[in-house]
């Protein structure tokens, strides 16, 4: 049966910050141009902002850019950053790092703690008053190409299909949205992207992308231990000398705090449960007193892209270009992502405006990244391009010192003439079982620490379940006889949600795939040591349904 259709002058896949800061760029430029831009932007999540999680402390400065009148507008940055503590954790103590020795640019002047998810819903608004077309619940499951391989725009979803493939009662069949230009804004590791990337060969000669599984808890707390705008930031235990990450604790407003934890996902032990290093790391002494009294609102987590400068891909291919966490702008050391996201929305969105009023169509945009490398992107990427790799290459103590001497001589003006690289892909770096140390985790209080379904429940996370499974198999015999035997079955431990279980059936061992509590971060596509895990969209709507986050 042929799909029904519409078409844009510019569809755009996510309701991120870069999708949107794209859309209404778009619409302004149509505006000076005196022309007409019919401008779509697709959302899977229920609404916008449902599936958006960052910690987060924004940089204003894609923002001004944008919409310079942003504070009259009213838009929902309203904790300026009032103090900045940096802490390295031993298990019983911590010392502060003075602010005088922190590179410059790793300072919060001018910055916000905020809602990634509430600044998309503001953005939304603005794009729709301007007359983006924004549809929620429907998430981009197929590109389209015409007979030349082109990309001429994406389909969504099917939906109503039972899991056994049949068509249930609720059947509808997903609709074809053409474009002059696409657009990718998915996010990190989305899985158009991907598919796009491998048929284009984007990601030849750029370094394999690098990449974090990134936890958030928002909490109310005691009155007396809130503090508006401070920013604390830690790094050390619970993880090892050689387990890259940290921590983030942010207040807001209204005795919100979010606490947050980050692991880089190229850590060899198959037994580390990165959930159970954020909860663990709630309990230390200089963080625990935060929570004394206080109530746990909401729970998320999500990858986070870390190859920073080396690891971006050929931005533009035939018909359309990446865009934000698509191509990985996040600046690790400052652990900021969404001011490059919104800045290369807008690149890519002039690019696209002089393109349609030059009357072409479905080529590519080389002006998109010709632009990126010449603006402030560019420069904030290289000044931290080495910090990434150095603590892969040395380990936490020796690459922080490293990665700080590196910053603070760009930071005065001496440029080191190299640029390290990453190496190999996260998930090649797992030691067999048997080589690795087991790890005893310590059971939840449910005071301070919480068992994973127990913060999947504050997640909102929910799929319909008569449909098949989103989360894929290459080979279903894989999970057992490779990664349980080898590596016992780390995808239990690496998911954040307990969407994989081994379970016993006739005293034989299976994976259960739990694909109701997928909270969608991407964790097991880049993790999984055989790639044998393959994270497709489920039905439009699905996933968690964040708020505050």
């Amino acid at each position: 049966m042929e799909r029904e259709s519409m078409s844009y002058d510019v569809v755009i896949v996510g309701a991120g910050p870069a999708g949107l800061a794209a859309a209404i760029r778009l619409k302004q430029l149509a505006v000076e141009g005196g022309q007409e831009l019919s401008v779509c932007v697709l959302e899977k999540g229920s609404e916008v902002g449902a599936h958006i999680l960052s910690g987060a402390v924004i940089d204003p400065i894609g923002l001004n850019e944008l919409i310079p009148d942003w504070q009259v507008k009213e838009a929902p940055l309203r904790a300026p950053v009032t103090e900045e503590r940096f802490l390295v954790l031993t298990e019983n103590s911590s010392w502060r790092i003075p602010n005088g020795l922190l590179p410059p640019l790793m300072h919060n002047d001018g910055c916000y703690v905020a809602s990634l998810g509430d600044l998309c819903r503001w953005l939304a608004q603005q794009a729709e008053e301007l007359g983006v077309e924004i549809y929620c619940g429907f998430a981009a499951a197929e590109v389209l190409y015409d007979a030349n391989g082109t990309v001429t725009g994406v389909a969504t979803g099917d939906m109503g299909i039972a899991k056994d493939g049949s068509h249930t009662a609720n059947y509808t069949q997903g609709m074809e949205l053409r474009a002059k230009y696409t657009l990718i804004a998915e996010g990190v590791r989305g899985s158009l992207a991907r598919e796009i990337e491998q048929r284009f060969k984007l990601r030849d000669d750029v370094e394999p992308q690098k990449y974090g599984i990134g936890f958030k808890e928002l909490w109310r707390i005691d009155p007396s231990r809130h503090q508006p705008g401070l920013v604390l930031h830690s790094q050390g235990w619970p993880l090892g000398s050689h387990t890259g990450g940290g921590s983030f604790l942010y207040h807001l407003t209204d005795n919100q705090v979010a606490v947050g934890f980050v692991v880089h996902l190229n850590y060899e032990n198959p037994h580390l449960s990165p959930y159970d290093e954020f909860q663990r790391f709630k309990t230390h002494p200089a963080i625990r007193g935060f929570f004394q009294g206080g109530q746990r609102l909401a729970y998320g987590a999500r990858a986070v892209n870390e190859g920073g400068l080396q690891s971006i891909p050929k931005l533009c291919f035939p018909g359309g270009a990446l865009v934000g966490c698509s191509a990985g702008f996040v600046n690790v050391p400052r652990i900021k992502g969404s001011h490059n996201a919104v800045k290369s929305g807008m690149l890519a969105a002039q690019a696209v405006a002089d393109a349609i009023m030059e009357g072409r169509a479905n080529d590519e945009l080389t002006a998109y990244p010709e632009a990126l490398n010449a603006s402030w992107i560019q420069n904030d990427l290289y000044k931290v391009r080495n910090v990434k790799p150095a603590l892969t290459k040395f380990g936490t103590v020796l690459g922080t010192l490293y990665g700080g001497l590196d910053m603070w001589l760009h930071c005065l003006g001496v440029n080191l003439p190299w640029t390290l690289k990453h190496g190999r892909p996260d998930h090649t770096s797992l030691k067999p079982a048997n080589e690795a140390n087991p790890i005893h985790y310590p059971k939840p209080d449910g005071v301070i620490t919480f068992d994973k379904l127990s913060s999947v429940y504050l997640s909102n996370t929910n799929h319909e379940e008569n449909q098949p499974c989103h989360l894929r198999l290459k080979d279903a015999s894989v999970p057992i006889a490779v990664n349980l035997a080898r590596f016992d079955a780390p995808e239990q431990r690496y998911c954040p949600a307990g969407v994989y279980e081994i379970v016993t059936e006739n005293s034989q061992p299976r994976l259960q795939i739990n694909a109701q509590n997928c909270v969608h971060c991407k964790a097991c596509d880049i993790k999984d040591p055989t790639q044998n895990i393959v994270w497709t969209v489920p039905e439009g709507g699905g996933g968690p349904n964040y708020q505050g986050m």
